[in-house]
Order: C-alpha cells, then structure tokens, then sequence
C-alpha cells in the first residue's frame, strides 16, 4: 500500500486517544496522541512526535532507554477534552516546539497580507512525506503549502543514536519578501515557585513587550511594565510603583499572570559560539536547551504564562514556559515586524527578506541534560568537536553529545 493510502486509512479509522498503531515496514507510524495525528520517529534514546495538523513537536521523550525518561514539553490542557471552536487556528493542536511563519498574532494587516496567528503552518495540515535512517541518523520529513502568502516549508527532524539531542530544519520555498519567523518551544512548568532556573548566552539587551499583551477585557492579566529596556533578566521592572524588580531567571513566578519579554542576542562571533538557552529543572534533575546562529535567529522571546488567561481555552489552567528561538518584533507579526519599530531602532532586524530564487533555511538544537544534585543553574556552555559541557556558577560541568556544528554545516553524522 501507498504511503497516502496508508495515511488516510489511518486518519479515518484510529480513534481518538488511542495509545499506538504499529506501521508496515518502509511506513511511518502514526498515532493519536492528545486528540492530535502524530507522526512518531525514535532512537534509542529519544522518541518524538509530530502533529499533522500545525506540526507541532510534542510529547518528545528523551532518556527513554533509561531508568529515568524526560518529557519537558508541554501538552495544553484541552487537548483531550471534546474539539470546540477555537480563537485561533494555532489553539487546537498546542504543544511542544512548532515553526512560525509569520511569528506572532499577524492581527493587523501587512502588506496587503492577512496572516492568521503564527502563520498557515502553525494550525494547516500538514503532509507526511516519511522517514529513513542513514547510518547512526533517523529523520523524518514533512511539509506544508501556504497560499496567502504561496510557498513550501519543509519541516526534518533528525535524532542521532547515543544522542539526547533533536535536530530540526525548516526549509522555506518562495514567500518571497520580509517576514518574521521563528521557533516556539514550549516547556511544561512545574507549580513550586522559582524552581525553574532560566540563563542564557550575552545579551545585548531585553525588553518587555511594549504594547499590551494579555488584555483584561479578554480575561487576561500582565504584571511587567510595558516597554522597558533593560540589561539583566534578573532585574526587570514591574508595573507597581515601589514593587522590587522581577527576577526572571527564577520561574514559575507571579501565579496569575501571562507576561511577554524579548532578549537580543549577541552576535556569534563576538560570543565565540551559537547562541544558547538553558531551562534547569533542579528537583527534576535535568536540564533543557536551544542552541541556534543568532545570525538567523537573532532574539530569544519568552513567554511566561503562569494561570494568567481566563478566556477560553485557557481558563485559568495553563502553566507553560514559552522559550521562542526568533527574528521578529516581539509576538506582534507581520506588519509590526517589517516595519521601522523600537528593535530596528537600535540595528535589531526584525524580519528576514526571504527569496523567490533560493531557499531559506533554519537549522536549530534542541536537547536534554541531566545534571547531578547540586547543579541549579548553567553560566555558560564550551563548545568542543560535537560536544556541549554545561557549567555552573560553582564549576560543575556536565557534558553531552551536540553536534553544534550542524548550525552552520547542515550536516550530521
């Protein structure tokens, strides 16, 4: 049988819920995953799945040959009750890491363009086109067609044996002009206050979303002051008159509210290395992390939604860490991202220029660590011939297998 036939046997009969359904050799398996279709590739070590609706990347289980398996992705609340209409199209498949395009709500028009929010491919469907192994690599393969702007991406996911580590590559066909874009990791938080420890590569500066991110009107609450530059993620302002700075490298925090802030990158080669992001989850005893060619991505926005969405879906239940590896202007879209604003006021680009004769592509890591007792938080990352050794601030270092050369070579092995 086909590999079309083959999907849509499954996508007609599978029902909702249901834990597996192995493929025929040469096939990829596809299961039903929190009311989603999903496309599963594994190693030994980690095993991923993809909706094929938005092509969204979650559960992802890292350590899965171990005592002590990893899922630091977050799954939203909803996603197994009865479908209901949802706000937006991007609602309906939330999970995980997925690709943007346009990044951000898109809520005004751009260029004669109306996108919904993240783009058609975050809520279209999108195509299976199957996976292979060529020696210790596995990949699989979609893509997706856009028609309000025309264009292909093509989405590889690529997990190499005896690594803890997701290779991703999106490859952008035609859409042609400026956009924003850009990936949206999403982590599961836990509920204990500051037990996550968030750091980063240098930044050049952050800065709080300068319009009004979550609206009361709609049942939403923000707690930082709209539109403040600062220097360190620990010390950003509140929107309180005499309230201490919030410490942003201590999450969750500030039950309550949704909050959006955006860090500029340092330019690799002033950094020595990508540009990185780390999650550590002490009491979990692991850490989670990016890395990325800040000369593509050139800004890291985090979204920090601690219950603070009443509307729905939300209603008040969502506890996730948004950690959204971009080139955009905050999570407004389009139009506010090729246009002059508060980042290209300061030489920050805010969108790519995108070409009808050559593809773009973005290449991206993502992986997991484990750390021993002791280690809450990473000062920085040395990079060696495909490794990565994570340091903490009292000089314990944990290392793991990262291809990071992929960031600029494409290539894995």
């Amino acid at each position: 049988m086909g590999m079309r036939p083959f999907l849509k046997q499954i996508l007609q009969t599978l029902p909702l819920g249901a834990v597996a359904m192995a493929a025929p050799a040469g096939e990829t398996e596809v299961r039903t995953i929190h009311g989603q279709a999903s496309a599963v590739v594994a190693s030994a070590q980690v095993e991923l799945a993809v909706t094929l609706l938005g092509g969204h990347m979650a559960p992802v289980t890292f350590f899965r040959d171990s005592a002590g398996p990893v899922r630091p992705y977050h799954v939203t609340p909803w996603q197994d009750e009865p479908a209901t209409e949802m706000p937006a199209a991007v609602l309906t498949p939330l999970r995980g890491d997925f690709f943007c395009l346009p990044f951000g709500g898109n809520a005004e028009e751009g260029g004669g363009e109306k996108h919904p929010p993240h783009g058609e491919i975050a809520g279209a469907p999108w195509t299976l086109l199957g996976s292979n192994k060529q020696g210790r690599v596995s990949t699989l393969r979609l893509t997706c067609e856009t028609k309000v702007r025309k264009g292909r991406v093509t989405k590889e996911l690529s997990l190499v044996e005896g690594e803890n580590v997701i290779y991703s590559r999106h490859r952008i066909e035609g859409f042609a002009g400026r956009a924003p874009l850009g990936h949206h990791a999403t982590l599961a938080m836990p509920e204990k206050e500051g037990s996550v420890r968030i750091s980063s590569s240098a930044m050049r500066f952050g800065m709080t979303c300068p319009g009004l991110f979550s609206d009361p009107a709609k049942g939403e609450y923000q707690a930082l002051q709209p539109g403040q530059r600062w220097d360190k993620l620990s010390e950003v302002p509140m929107a309180w008159k005499d309230v201490p700075a919030a410490d942003l490298t201590r999450l969750p925090a500030r039950r309550g509210f949704a909050d959006l802030v955006q860090i500029v990158n340092e330019p690799w080669e002033k950094t020595g290395g990508p540009a990185w992001v780390t999650a550590t989850m002490a009491e979990s005893g692991y850490l989670w992390f990016a890395l990325k060619n800040p000369a593509v991505l050139n800004s890291t926005v985090l979204w920090l939604e601690n219950h603070g969405r009443y509307g729905h879906p939300w209603k008040g239940r969502n506890n996730c860490l948004g950690i959204e590896d971009v080139t955009a202007y905050f999570a407004e879209g389009l139009a506010a991202s090729t246009a002059d604003n508060l980042l290209t006021q300061e030489g920050v680009a805010t969108s790519l220029v995108l070409r009808a004769e050559e593809a773009t592509v973005v290449d991206y890591i993502q992986g997991v660590v484990k750390v021993p007792p002791g280690f809450a938080t990473v000062q920085t990352l040395e990079f060696k011939p495909a490794s990565v050794t994570f340091i903490a601030p009292d000089g314990q270092r944990v290392s793991a297998a990262v291809q990071h050369e992929f960031l600029k070579t494409g290539q894995l092995r």
